[in-house]
């Protein structure tokens, strides 16, 4: 069973990590594109300002220093700061660089993450990130884990699932039928099979609808009426458990903001003075 919240439809909400093969060309992608031309750019114009310039060999030290720098920690804080976790590598791997809670990445956490970079990615040549990664569930390199961010997926995941439709036939027993007790694993089961079945072969698709209406229907009081056909009996299941969670939902908000009013009541219900 795969993790993540289950919501009333059955659709599971989570941000897959990037695998770490796609991480690798991502990164590859950096280094060449990215790193070839700022490389460069900065050894042609420092070897053209000194030369300009007759500086000392302590102040063309300096330069480099800075110059590395730049290329190690600025560029890459810059870049991932002002692309919210998309370098040119990730765009074209269609990836991105978020925090645990899926927020974006702001300055500190690509500052956290180029300033370990410099160890595990540059003085390494990429060794510990490729260790750190393929040892971690999420893929995540050094500089992840100390930011609190990873890579996930952002193209080329699940294709758009089929939407869930009350049937009409349907409608008034689902409103009435008693379906607290489906467990979310087999209402999850249930909408990846609606949300497939377009593209599955007649036989199975008929087959797997059998199946699984009737490994539901014993968690359904009453059942559905007779001759109803299994993937119209899924929809049914499902659209009432979407509606039914809204309108809790709904209630629940509704309640709150009825407490929220009341304590902002004087004592004893007595009206708030006038202003």
């Amino acid at each position: 069973m795969q993790d993540g919240i289950v919501i009333g439809e059955g659709v599971v909400l989570d941000a897959r990590p990037a695998s770490f093969i796609t991480r690798g060309m991502g990164a590859m992608l950096d280094f060449i594109v990215v790193g070839a031309v700022i490389m460069t750019t900065l050894i042609v114009g420092g070897v053209w300002f000194l030369e300009r310039a007759a500086l000392s060999e302590d102040i063309a030290w300096v330069v480099y220093v800075v110059a590395t720098v730049v290329v190690m920690v600025g560029v890459p804080v810059t870049i991932e700061t002002l692309s919210r976790g998309r370098s040119v590598g990730k765009l074209a791997c269609g990836i991105r660089v978020v925090r645990d809670d899926g927020g974006p990445v702001r300055f500190r956490h690509a500052l956290v993450r180029a300033l370990v970079g410099v160890i595990e990615l540059w003085l390494t040549f990429g060794g510990i990130a490729a260790i750190t990664s393929l040892a971690n569930a999420k893929g995540k390199r050094l500089g992840d884990i100390a930011a609190g961010t990873y890579a996930v997926r952002v193209r080329g995941g699940r294709p758009p699932s089929a939407p869930v439709v009350m049937p009409q036939a349907l409608a008034s027993w689902a409103h009435t039928a008693d379906m607290r007790r489906l467990p979310d694993g087999l209402a999850l089961a249930a909408r990846q099979l609606l949300g497939r079945a377009a593209r599955l072969a007649p036989e199975s698709r008929a087959r797997l609808a059998d199946d699984l209406a009737g490994r539901i229907e014993p968690y359904v009081a009453p059942g559905p009426p007779p001759g109803t056909h299994p993937e119209a009996f899924l929809h049914a299941v499902l659209a009432e458990r979407r509606e039914r969670e809204l309108g809790a939902g709904q209630r629940e908000r509704k309640r709150a903001e009825e407490q929220a009013e009341l304590l902002h009541r004087l004592p004893f219900a007595v009206a708030d003075p006038p202003r």
